[in-house]
């Protein structure tokens, strides 16, 4: 029978409250054929000198310094000192379902190369989780249920950073950890799309996801709302765009007006839409503001939607299945 090698890659930074647990968590697995990857991104707690002693009790679990800084180069270096014939990323905060490794390990040796696997996620705190999280969890896992996560690609994050596995080939094909582009997740997972890499259906939690103040997600710039969507308009014109299409913006939030200026500053023509009665008619950044209504004057348009408001984005997939038009070809939700 086939074992194959799973090379689990994990930075870690000042994280030394939680280290044990996730580290019991990848000891406790019922696949055994693991090594671990585990790079140091120059803690200043005692993170280092408790990986350091699992190490010792465990020659699957490697140490390495971080040959630069910040958590790509972190990832940069464990994936260099890898030899596992599968690719997975976790957190050093988070905890893995003792079947975890078992299950992503049979699903890519059933469905094989081009194809991601990924478990479904539950958040977890001493504080209680709140709504936003709560929401993102069941939408995440819904998708993951039926294996449809790139259909909302340009919404959210897709594929939860630390529960995908790949064959290491195909991660390669993907370019890997190799560029440098904020959120890495995030960039990685279009990385995948791009690359046609198909995910598999997933009905288990597989990842219990920490969250809590210091997490770096809520305290690096990286993450700010601003380069989520450099990333969702870099990946849309590089992939998804058609420039013999009349593009359309719908929305004039912030997220409207940073879409609107990007596309402007790269010399893209578009029509923009909005709702509100007190800036149609008035001109930013060059673009007079439309009408809803106006819309059907324009011929087989793309759209990109930036409306957040739930009830607002419902009327607006009515309104573009009334004129058959589809998800991920001429409309894309941005929020």
């Amino acid at each position: 029978m086939v074992h194959p090698l799973v090379s689990i890659i994990v930075p870690f930074k000042d994280t030394a409250p939680y280290l044990e647990e996730c580290l019991n968590s990848v000891l406790a697995q019922s696949y055994p054929h693991w090594e671990m990857i585990a790079v140091n991104d120059h803690s200043k707690d005692n993170s280092l000198a408790i990986v350091t002693e699992f190490a010792k009790q465990d020659p699957r679990i490697k140490v390495y310094p971080n040959t630069g800084k910040g958590v790509i180069q972190a990832l940069q270096t464990a994936y260099s000192h890898s030899s596992g014939t599968f690719i997975t990323r976790m957190d050093s905060d988070d905890i893995m379902t003792p079947d975890r490794l078992q299950v992503m390990t049979n699903l890519l040796l059933e469905h094989g190369e081009e194809h991601l696997a990924v478990g479904q996620v539950k958040y977890f705190s001493d504080r209680g989780i709140s709504d936003g999280y709560d929401r993102y969890e069941k939408w995440l896992n819904g998708l993951t249920e039926k294996g449809t996560n790139y259909s909302e690609i340009y919404k959210e994050c897709v594929i939860p950073s630390p529960c995908w596995m790949a064959y290491r080939t195909d991660f390669e094909a993907c370019d890997g950890f190799n560029p440098h582009r904020y959120p890495e997740d995030y960039d990685l997972t279009f990385r995948f799309y791009e690359k046609g890499l198909r995910v598999i259906p997933c009905d288990k939690t597989l990842l219990y996801w920490r969250d809590y103040d210091q997490r770096t997600s809520r305290t690096s710039e990286h993450y700010a709302q601003n380069y989520f969507l450099d990333i969702k308009l870099h990946y849309f014109l590089k992939l998804d765009h058609d420039p013999q299409r009349p593009l359309v913006v719908w929305g004039a939030g912030f997220k409207g007006k940073k879409i609107a200026q990007s596309l402007t500053e790269k010399n893209i023509e578009f029509s923009w839409i909005c709702d509100n009665p007190k800036k149609i008619g008035k001109e930013i950044y060059g673009h007079i503001l439309l009408s809803f209504e106006q819309l059907d004057e324009i011929e087989n348009p793309q759209s990109i939607i930036t409306v957040a408001n739930e009830e607002a984005q419902k009327e607006i997939r009515a309104f573009f299945k009334l004129r058959t038009m589809g998800n991920i070809l001429d409309y894309f939700f941005f929020c």
